[in-house]
């Protein structure tokens, strides 16, 4: 994990989502910072911000995750916060409140003292732009532990640690879920009616099935899509929740445990911290080729298209007769090759085809005459150029193995 903070490429964010969580974070981190004072905007050490499908049991595993963490402060249900007539008119028709109010009332209650060590916070992030807000608290909670270390404020700002944590359950499984919830608490409440008690929670969206569908398909549209942008900037865990209630807890505990064993000693991160991610290697070395691509089609179109053609007749022959083994060397002596830039755009192409090619020049010399009278042989230097092509190959599935 790095402080910086890059947007994945795949991640399907618009600028204008990255805009709106600018916007409200920035509104809303002053706003904090003029009631409370920079100094005091100390957020708990760790987070887990907790989602999951529509009936994957997230109420139900809370209790379990805090206990095995050791948190003595209740979760943090982000639906219990947003008491306003407008929000619970939302909530029941199974779309989600404004993101601004979201954020604002979350962020003031993760302040709270008895979140110190630890929170879990379950039902955020829900949209692109939370989870934007959520990349910039990181990164802003980064700062200030910066800009406090080795002051009298510094142990109240230590590397922050997020957690996304997703429970996940099919759609069929989900709409059966909502639906049984739904039963139970009418017959609750019919029984509360008779003899007294305590009301219980009756869902709409847990009345019927067309209702409960639609619940599913907005965390799968304007949730599910944005927690998976965020798998390669924090911790995250993806917990397959169908099943009985001891094996989901018994595979919690086993992506925690795997998790706690990669969480580095904040001195050890300091001292590796400026080492970037493979994975922002990985993205702007991407990018990079896109450019030069792009570049080549513009700039040297002429080779480009030599290059193409020679690719075409040349290689693709030899690649697909090598297909399995996912390899495939030739040598071949052609002129193209004789400017520089041409090479470079033929391992720019198979890398973007999802190819590893290398090119090697080997010099041979060939005798052609010899000199009368000095027994001088001439010869002529014949270039051929050694690529090696590797690939993912197929593998052989054989009847009964």
């Amino acid at each position: 994990m790095s402080d910086a903070l890059p947007r994945p490429a795949s991640s399907g964010i618009s600028d204008l989502e990255v805009k709106d969580g600018q916007i409200i974070f920035d509104s809303v981190w002053s706003s904090l910072e003029r009631e409370f004072g920079r100094e005091k905007l100390a957020f708990p050490r760790e987070i887990f911000w907790l989602n999951g499908a529509p009936g994957a049991g997230k109420g139900t595993n809370t209790a379990f995750i805090l206990q095995y963490r050791d948190y003595a402060a209740d979760p943090i249900v982000v639906s219990d916060l947003l008491s306003s007539p407008e929000a619970k008119k939302r909530i029941d028709a199974g779309m989600l409140v404004g993101d601004r109010e979201v954020v604002e009332i979350l962020f003031r209650k993760l302040l709270a003292a008895e979140y110190v060590s630890g929170a879990i916070v379950d039902g955020f992030p829900r949209s692109m732009v939370q989870v934007e807000c959520l990349k910039h608290l990181f990164a802003k909670l980064n700062d200030l532990r910066t800009e406090f270390r080795g002051t009298p404020h510094g142990p109240r700002f230590p590397k922050p640690h997020f957690h996304i944590l997703v429970l996940f359950v099919d759609e069929n499984e989900s709409v059966r879920r909502q639906l049984k919830r739904g039963q139970e608490a009418l017959a609750q409440n019919e029984k509360v009616a008779r003899e007294g008690g305590a009301l219980a929670e009756v869902r709409k969206t847990d009345l019927t099935a067309d209702a409960a569908r639609n619940r599913y398909r907005v965390f799968k549209e304007r949730t599910y899509e944005p927690l998976q942008s965020l798998r390669d900037i924090f911790h995250y865990h993806f917990i397959n929740a169908q099943g009985s209630l001891p094996e989901v807890q018994a595979r919690i505990i086993k992506e925690l445990q795997y998790q706690s064993s990669l969480e580095l000693a904040e001195e050890t991160y300091d001292l590796i911290s400026p080492i970037p991610l493979a994975s922002q290697i990985v993205q702007h070395a991407r990018q990079d080729l896109v450019r030069r691509l792009d570049d080549y089609a513009e700039r040297n179109a002429e080779t480009f298209r030599q290059v193409i053609e020679l690719i075409q007749d040349k290689f693709l022959p030899i690649i697909k007769a090598h297909a399995i083994s996912g390899q495939a060397h030739v040598n071949i002596e052609t002129t193209v090759f004789d400017d520089p830039l041409a090479i470079s755009m033929f391992i720019d192409i198979f890398s973007e085809r999802g190819f590893h090619a290398v090119v090697d020049q080997h010099r041979i010399e060939i005798p052609e005459t010899i000199v009368a009278g000095t027994g001088k042989v001439i010869t002529r230097v014949k270039k051929v150029w050694r690529v090696s092509i590797r690939f993912e190959g197929s593998e052989i599935r054989r009847g009964g193995a």
